[in-house]
């Protein structure tokens, strides 16, 4: 075993062979350790048969007990180790997707996706956002900052943990007062950024690609960007794909209020709407009103809880089904879910069944997902959880 400064590791032994090299091991898994170290502590790990099977954070409190981040016996979890890690992931980010070319914002930092299970960091101009999924890794936030300002020295760092994630990991994590709001540049076009406010960012990097591919179907076209949040697509729709009317539905009013200044950042018109999509849309199909030729469907996260899935999909069917009904026929349709448990093969299968009951037939384009920005490791799914679906209906 590997032992650090500090001495030798706590040792953590499973309750079964390690058959799967997935990061996560649950609570049920492990044995009960006689002194339990506190939650976010480092320690080896062992099988039933006492061989070495990995090193990483243990949390006794929660349903993850064991976050693993390394299977290999001589690589120690030290300061080296992060600041590699941390390196390794922005040298993806600037090296090899040569992101800064395009935008300035971006996921710098993707949990398990990079190699630190419980740790996300987003990129907004000089903002930094830190979110701690973890004990472990809020445990290790000191070291976490000082890496990442070797990299981006001007940085204004800004940290939160989630209420429920500081409960279920039992960490307490002081929230610093939110840094100022800063706009950001994306394939040109510009978004303000305001990381601490209660929209998280008010800036959703993870649909760039996604964004500038719709602006493609968009020239002189009338086009209805629904669940709008601060505009995005329909700013791009706009601004790059020189749409002839674009139309935003959204019903939260605040979130409407950063849309309508983003289109003003681009001078780009854009009639913005607050709304529940659902009467907005019977009421568009009883009034038999003109049809749109392009129609994106961008909902919030419907559900974190594994038991809410079947109630999820019924709620994208229904919308989904409706927001057809929008499309003129050969019109486009974008429909995007990043509820992650929801899997891509459930999520067409709803698709196939709202185009049924709409009596519409969906011709599909390309199934997207998520930026580069956003990777997930072959072994672990959990990190892939945007789905963005282009049609064409007729």
């Amino acid at each position: 075993m590997n032992s650090h400064a500090s001495g030798p590791l706590p040792v953590i032994q499973l309750k079964t062979e390690r058959r799967s090299n997935h990061p996560w091991i649950f609570q049920k898994m492990v044995e009960k350790p006689a002194v339990k170290p506190r939650p976010g502590t480092v320690v080896d790990i062992v099988d039933r048969e006492g061989s070495f099977a990995g090193r990483g954070f243990y949390n006794g409190h929660s349903r993850i007990a064991l976050r693993v981040l390394t299977a290999d016996p001589d690589e120690a979890v030290d300061e080296a180790f992060f600041a590699r890690r941390i390196a390794q992931a922005v040298a993806l980010r600037r090296e090899v997707l040569k992101l800064d070319t395009v935008t300035d914002a971006y996921r710098l930092i993707h949990s398990e996706g990079d190699g630190l299970s419980g740790l996300v960091v987003d990129r907004f101009a000089n903002t930094l956002v830190i979110e701690y999924f973890s004990a472990g890794m809020f445990k290790q936030r000191d070291l976490i900052r000082r890496c990442l300002l070797e990299h981006f020295p001007d940085a204004d760092l800004y940290w939160f943990a989630e209420e429920h994630v500081q409960k279920q990991e039992s960490f307490d994590c002081a929230i610093p007062a939110a840094p100022q709001p800063t706009v950001i540049h994306e394939y040109g076009v510009k978004f303000h950024a305001a990381p601490g406010t209660k929209h998280k960012t008010g800036f959703f990097a993870d649909q760039r690609d996604n964004r500038r591919l719709l602006a493609d179907f968009c020239n002189g076209s009338r086009v209805l960007d629904l669940c709008c949040n601060s505009g995005g697509f329909a700013i791009y729709a706009k601004a790059i794909g020189q749409a002839a009317e674009v139309v935003g539905v959204d019903l939260d009013e605040e979130i409407l209020g950063i849309a309508e200044q983003n289109a003003r950042l681009n001078k780009a018109r854009v009639r913005f709407v607050q709304a529940d999509i659902f009467p907005w849309l019977r009421d568009l199909a009883v009034a038999g009103r003109e049809r749109f030729d392009v129609v994106v469907l961008d909902p919030a996260k419907m559900t974190r809880d594994r038991e809410q899935v079947i109630p999820a999909l019924k709620k994208y069917l229904d919308m989904n089904k409706l927001a057809l009904g929008a499309v003129k026929p050969g019109g486009i349709f974008v429909t995007c879910s990043c509820t992650g448990l929801v899997s891509e093969e459930q999520f067409l299968d709803m698709l196939r069944r709202a185009a049924f009951y709409a009596n519409r037939t969906v011709q599909v384009l390309k199934v997207s997902g998520a930026g580069a920005d956003h990777p997930f490791l072959a072994h672990v799914p959990e990190s892939r959880y945007l789905k963005a679906v282009f049609c064409r209906v007729e």
